[in-house]
């Protein structure tokens, strides 16, 4: 018998906002594209590549990004390793670190290990463009 999965449905390429929130695990999904509401910190919207215009919403916490399906940012595509990246929201802001990925982690188009983040700032992955968007939390 098959379990039924909180995940949402990863098999169609549609446009959806999809709030995350790594403290407790649980994801939401939207469907106004670009509008997210409500006191968050930090959002990555995919600016360029597969599923331009979705937009992942941070939690305080670890959120790792990756093509496993246990990752909480699934970017679904060869160019990103299983496990590529994690993001960290804490006192001192946003930040991104490289999980020693094949492909690279690059900060405003340079190849970073670890870096800090603010709004505005580009982060690729893969064929995956995001950008930084600053809140209201």
């Amino acid at each position: 018998m098959a379990e039924e999965s909180d995940a949402p449905d990863r098999s169609q390429d549609v446009e959806e906002t999809i709030f995350y929130d790594p403290r407790h695990g649980t994801t939401e999904v939207g469907t106004q594209v670009g509008r997210v509401e409500g006191a968050f910190r930090y959002a990555l919207i995919v600016e360029r590549g597969p599923r331009a215009g979705l937009t992942y919403v941070l939690g305080d916490g670890e959120t790792l990004a990756g093509r496993s399906d246990d990752a909480d940012i699934f970017l679904g595509d060869v160019t990103v390793s299983r496990h590529h990246a994690r993001f960290f929201v804490d006192e001192s802001g946003l930040s991104v670190e490289d999980l020693r990925s094949t492909n690279g982690t690059y900060v405003n188009a340079e190849r970073q290990d670890r870096s800090p983040l603010q709004a505005g700032d580009e982060v690729i992955i893969g064929k995956y463009h995001l950008v930084v968007a600053g809140g209201h939390g």
